[in-house]
């Protein structure tokens, strides 16, 4: 009896520990109030190519980009494409800090682009508005109107990196709201 417990308690360990992995290899992708999550068609090279293009088409500026996969492959490990994207512009900048000094942190607003187990990409964001929204009270009626300014600029940006493009460049889709 003894050496039968031994087999099935290993095997039993060796399920666990490969459902734990299987789960853990899979998207994390809940629902979270205040971002916007949109999965594409696209491989990580290409959102990230058409976010890049959807920024400077926006008239908006990269002005930081953090990448753990880029990291990891410098050490020579392989993890899944990730890279987030902060974007901003001084103008906003400066409208921000006029109207709430501690809003500042929030800037810049951040696009996060990852791979997803298929080869696609997923483009995630949190809203200006989500961001901004802890500063309203000392900010006023200035900051709510720039939050809701930035929501439709980086809405727009992300449609653009989104979209599928008709022969005309026009839009067919747009992201939708989680």
């Amino acid at each position: 009896m003894r050496i039968l417990r031994f087999p099935v308690l290993a095997i039993v360990l060796m399920m666990t520990v490969a459902g734990s992995l299987a789960v853990s290899a899979a998207p994390v992708w809940p629902n979270r109030s205040g971002w916007i999550i949109q999965p594409t068609p696209y491989t990580f090279d290409e959102l990230t190519a058409r976010l890049k293009r959807a920024i400077v088409d926006e008239d908006m500026n990269l002005v930081s980009q953090a990448s753990a996969s880029a990291g990891a492959q410098l050490q020579g490990i392989k993890i899944p494409g990730n890279s987030v994207f902060g974007v901003f512009r001084n103008d906003f900048a400066r409208r921000m800090l006029e109207a709430s000094l501690a809003a500042g942190i929030e800037a810049p607003i951040r696009f996060y682009v990852t791979e997803d187990p298929k080869g696609t990409a997923t483009l995630a964001y949190k809203t200006p508005h989500m961001l901004l929204k802890p500063y309203f009270e000392d900010g006023g009626d200035a900051l709510r109107e720039l939050a809701d300014e930035l929501d439709e600029v980086f809405k727009t940006i992300a449609i653009r990196a989104i979209r599928p493009e008709g022969p005309d460049g026009t839009s067919e889709s747009s992201p939708s709201r989680e």
